[in-house]
């Protein structure tokens, strides 16, 4: 261990008042610190046997919200680590409203942060606090499908064929010019209106084609756990297409395969293992053996693509997927943002063997898969 690592450490140890607040510490390292002093200063007070020499108010933690800490601690912290801080936040410190009070949660206002915060803390919850709980999922959940929906199934549509007319009267293929030509005749220029009597609307050309199987393979640990929502809300709205067969898988170090609740996002999340190591080897493999068509199977593997196990056996496995001609198409990210963090050189090394690397959201993946089976 070097000297500034030693030095980070034990200044993230001893908090502001170690006499070593002189040392710079790195960004990561900062929000560590700020995670830390936002649970441990509470050793600082009149009820303590500790007190802090020129304590300043207002610093920068005490701005953080109990699920902002919770999504931070399981971000930056290894899994001893944050073991270690919810049993202090809960048993010494008190620090319990999302995992141990529903009234909590019945007041709290859904949004993806809680939600994480959620998923993270549910296996410390009881049945009737995991009850109210599973109200911000559900919340959540149906405000990202609304909003994702048309962005992924949009390219699935088919264009507008301005040359047919149809009898199917939907607002989206409504022919304005052509309505209103067809309705002058209807003009009442006492009332100076338009009586329109005959809607006319485009019809659409429908792609036909055999199903593809999609297999959406997304990363379980910690970190990755915005893009596991994703994912999941995803793979719902894939599921509800004709031209796909869809399955969800999740890994850590173990595989654990959800395509019999993909249509259902929020029983999806709920059965979601955070955290543990990464096998992405292992989870390839399982995929492999889902696939019956190459020709017509695409792999979106989500990951940060830090593997755990032996990197040339993630290798052979990538090689055998793309060789035996299935697409293969590995996210960095899969968010409203597409903000990567990510082993560059695993992933460059997997673009070498023709897996295509990226950071999308749902939407540009929908157009890449749509392109896929054109």
């Amino acid at each position: 261990m070097d000297e500034d690592v030693r030095k980070s450490r034990w200044r993230l140890i001893l908090g502001d008042d170690s006499g070593a607040s002189g040392f710079g510490l790195s960004a990561e390292n900062s929000r560590r610190a700020l995670l830390l002093d936002y649970l441990y200063r509470r050793e600082l007070g009149p009820r303590r046997n500790i007190r802090a020499k020129n304590k300043k108010g207002g610093s920068e933690a005490s701005e953080l919200t109990v699920p902002e800490w919770i999504n931070g601690v399981h971000e930056l912290f290894p899994k001893r680590t944050i073991e270690r801080l919810e049993k202090d936040a809960i048993d010494r410190y008190q620090i319990e409203e999302i995992v141990t009070r529903p009234e909590i949660l019945n007041r709290a206002t859904p949004n993806l942060t809680l939600l994480k915060a959620v998923l993270r803390t549910k296996h410390l919850m009881n049945q009737e606090v995991l009850h109210a709980a599973k109200r911000i999922v559900e919340e959540v959940v149906r405000e990202l499908m609304e909003k994702l929906a048309r962005e992924i199934q949009t390219p699935f549509l088919g264009a507008l064929n301005r040359k047919r007319r149809s009898a199917l009267k939907i607002a989206k293929n409504f022919d304005a010019a052509q309505t209103i030509r067809r309705n002058l005749k209807h003009w009442d220029p006492e009332s100076q209106k338009l009586i329109v009597q005959n809607p006319i609307f485009f019809t659409r050309i429908r792609r036909h084609a055999e199903k593809w199987r999609l297999i959406i393979v997304v990363d379980q640990s910690g970190s990755m756990l915005e893009n596991v929502i994703h994912a999941a809300v995803s793979a719902s709205i894939f599921h509800k297409l004709n031209q796909l067969k869809s399955n969800l898988v999740a890994f850590d170090t173990q595989v654990v395969d959800l395509s019999e609740s993909v249509s259902d996002p929020v029983e999806t999340l709920l059965n979601v293992q955070l955290g543990g190591g990464t096998d992405i080897a292992n989870a390839l493999e399982y995929a492999s053996k889902l696939v019956d068509d190459p020709n017509r199977t695409i792999v979106v593997l989500i990951t940060d693509f830090f593997e755990g196990g032996p990197v040339e056996h993630l290798f052979a496995m990538a090689k055998g997927l793309v060789e035996q001609g299935t697409h293969v198409l590995g996210l960095a990210a899969l968010d409203g943002q597409a903000e990567p963090h990510f082993d560059r050189e695993i992933a460059q090394r997997l673009a070498n063997l023709g897996v295509h690397i990226g950071a999308m959201t749902p939407g540009e993946l929908a157009q890449w898969v749509a392109e896929k089976i054109r």
